[in-house]
């Protein structure tokens, strides 16, 4: 876990250095974020390694360190499926509310019809949250 608070700052540093050069323009810009999106890609990578293979003292049985893997894996499963589903609804939820607020200044009595969609491609979200629910319950 400590992994985890020693590289938050790294991470951090690394956003807001790709912020700063996606303000400027040119091929030279390109390159730079895709080495730096390698890079936080080995490091994420890395993280989940350590993660996975942090066991717990060696004055604990073969049993438990086991348990904890198996632990760290549902958790680590159970954020990708929210991070995942999260930004799946969030990018259908943006294009059907375009869409319905397009159709809702030509038509306003598809009030009822547009706020359907937009409710579907939200349950999304909550798809994913069941899922990571159902993980964390395994653990």
């Amino acid at each position: 876990m400590i992994a985890w608070l020693i590289a938050l700052p790294a991470v951090v540093a690394a956003f807001t250095l790709t912020h700063r050069v996606l303000r400027r323009r040119g091929r030279a810009v390109l390159r730079v974020i895709t080495v730096m999106n390698l890079l936080l890609l080995v490091g994420a990578v890395a993280l989940v390694v350590v993660a996975l293979t942090d066991t717990p003292a060696a004055a604990s049985g073969t049993q438990t360190a086991a348990a904890s893997s198996g632990n760290s894996a549902a958790l680590i499963g159970a954020a990708v499926a929210v991070a995942g589903a999260s930004i799946g609804a969030a990018i259908a939820v943006a294009y059907t509310g375009a869409a319905a607020l397009a159709a809702l200044s030509e038509r306003p009595e598809l009030f009822g019809r547009a706020i359907v969609v937009v409710g579907l491609a939200e349950g999304i979200a909550i798809y994913g949250l069941v899922v990571a629910i159902l993980l964390i319950g395994k653990a």
